[in-house]
């Protein structure tokens, strides 16, 4: 054991110059169980130095740090050197995961609030709906509460929501340097027409509808309808949000040949701009019961 520390000791400078110079900073227990099998012969490290050994070898002598996620349905623990963004962390804890709805709002400058949730998307598998739409299925849908992610975490001042949303193959979802909370990170985020439409179909998710239309507003001189609508068409919604997005873009004042792209598609039911309205108006052009009075 004397011989390990004194060995892991002699090659202190050579293993923090390593870890300084590394390009990637967010790492996994396998990423530095890996590091230590290969570099181990190079710094003539013993061969009862452990992977727990080296991290924290690595921890109390240099600039590695444990984050721990401890979601509810599958705990997740990241180690970062030195400082490196939450954003950027977030990320590596799913696979092609990409931030979604009040995040992607705030990051484009679409609110004037400060959300202290930060929505993290990864996508289900491929599969397709079988059921036909029937005003009942919608009528009882809206009426009872929205379904919410419960795989929730507080970590520091925020909290942190996984979102196992549909399958859309990172449709709209660019890369992007972003400025958050003080820190500059580059970050996978739904564009600004995807991002309208997740809020209008989870408002929820969003701060609410009064948030979302909000977004629409600020979004008018930014956002290409067009490329909206086509993405709507493509994402291939069984509900139809067309009606919903149409009618945030009427109230946020939007021009007629915007409205009329959404008026094109199909409304053959009638609909709901968000669920349990206990008293609600009903607009006429986009077939929707909205809150009374909003």
């Amino acid at each position: 054991m004397v011989q390990s520390r004194a060995r892991i000791q002699i090659a202190k400078p050579d293993i923090l110059r390593f870890f300084d110079e590394l390009p990637q900073k967010i790492l996994k227990t396998s990423d530095l169980a890996r590091i230590l099998e290969e570099q181990r012969s190079f710094w003539r490290l013993a061969q009862n130095t452990t992977t727990q050994r080296f991290i924290s070898f690595l921890a109390e002598n240099g600039k590695l740090e444990r984050l721990d996620f401890p979601f509810p349905y599958r705990r997740e623990h990241r180690y970062v050197w030195g400082k490196v963004p939450l954003l950027e962390v977030l990320l590596t804890l799913k696979k092609d995961s990409y931030f979604t709805h009040y995040t992607a709002v705030r990051m484009h400058g679409l609110t004037e609030q400060v959300p202290k949730i930060i929505y993290l998307n990864h996508e289900q598998r491929p599969h397709h709906p079988t059921h036909n739409l029937e005003q009942s299925r919608i009528d009882i849908a809206y009426r009872n509460k929205p379904r919410v992610s419960q795989n929730i975490i507080p970590f520091g001042n925020v909290r942190i929501c996984l979102v196992n949303g549909m399958y859309t193959n990172q449709l709209g979802v660019i890369s992007e340097k972003v400025n958050y909370d003080e820190e500059s990170a580059t970050v996978r985020i739904t564009n600004i027409e995807r991002t309208l439409i997740d809020i209008a179909v989870r408002p929820i998710y969003a701060g609410g509808i009064s948030e979302v239309l909000k977004a629409y507003e600020l979004a008018k001189d930014r956002v290409s309808v067009n490329r909206l609508a086509a993405t709507l068409e493509k994402l291939g919604y069984v509900y139809p949000f067309h009606q919903t997005i149409g009618f945030y873009l009427e109230r946020a004042g939007y021009k007629a040949s915007s409205l009329e792209l959404l008026s094109r598609f199909p409304m053959q039911f009638d609909f709901y701009l968000t669920h349990q309205m206990h008293e609600r108006e009903y607009n006429k052009r986009w077939r929707l019961f909205i809150p009374k009075g909003f």
